[in-house]
């Protein structure tokens, strides 16, 4: 398999082990999630040290070595992006499997296994033309300051989601126009969504216009924008205005 194929395996098999374990009934709640993070993590990390042994590997649910900054290709990820919304069998939460080459979201797939989608950077899709009125995907328990006040002077609808793989991949599906997001992540949040939105043609940085840049010494990842490309000088002067 290509990369890119081996990406979108990884996240759909993950996808359905999860589902299947769901499925099962013993776990609920957060036995439920924390079983999920144990089984995909499991899984993914077995199959990327067999199938591409000389490669990084960033998980959030492994210790961090540190070894990977010595490598040019590291693979990052969520084995469940949005434990708390599997836990609650809600559909918005995702598995990320992402190759950053050279510090670049080079490729990656998003798993939505609820709604029976892979996501891919190799395959992508056609966006649906944007409404009238933008749509912006903000969280569903704790919305961003900055998105809200972006959304108000858009006059954008919200739209909350739970988890950052799923708002991302609204937008690449066409069922949202804008993910902003201030309130902190890490590089296994925002990777392989990254990859997808970059391959299907959308804008991606930092809130401040910067790039993102990922297998970094620290993970922390403060914050995000993902848009249609014709919104996105718009939602960073307007950030940058409530910033200056």
């Amino acid at each position: 398999m290509t990369d890119a194929e081996l990406a979108a395996h990884l996240a759909e098999e993950a996808g359905r082990r999860l589902l299947a374990l769901r499925d099962e009934a013993r776990f609920d709640g957060k036995g439920l999630g924390d079983e999920g993070d144990a089984l995909a993590n499991a899984y993914l990390c077995e199959a990327l040290g067999r199938e591409r042994p000389d490669d990084g590997l960033l998980s959030e649910e492994s210790r961090d070595t540190k070894d990977r900054l010595a490598k040019s290709r590291v693979w990052i990820v969520d084995p469940v992006d949005g434990t708390r919304e599997y836990g609650e069998a809600r559909a918005d939460w995702a598995v990320h499997v992402a190759l950053a080459v050279d510090g670049v979201a080079s490729l990656g797939a998003v798993a939505l296994p609820d709604m029976g989608l892979v996501m891919r950077s190799d395959r992508p899709i056609a966006v649906a033309p944007a409404p009238a009125t933008p749509r912006m995907v903000v969280s569903r328990t704790r919305p961003a300051p900055e998105a809200l006040s972006v959304a108000q002077a858009l006059g954008a609808e919200l739209v909350p989601m739970g988890s950052a793989g799923a708002k991302a991949m609204a937008v690449v599906r066409g069922a949202a126009d804008i993910y902003l997001h201030s309130g902190g992540q890490y590089e296994w949040d925002s990777c392989a969504p990254v990859a997808v939105a970059l391959a299907h043609g959308l804008h991606c940085s930092r809130i401040d216009g910067t790039p993102l840049r990922y297998n970094q010494a620290n993970v922390y990842m403060p914050d995000l924008l993902i848009c249609r490309p014709d919104y996105a000088d718009r939602v960073l002067a307007l950030v940058g205005a409530k910033a200056g």
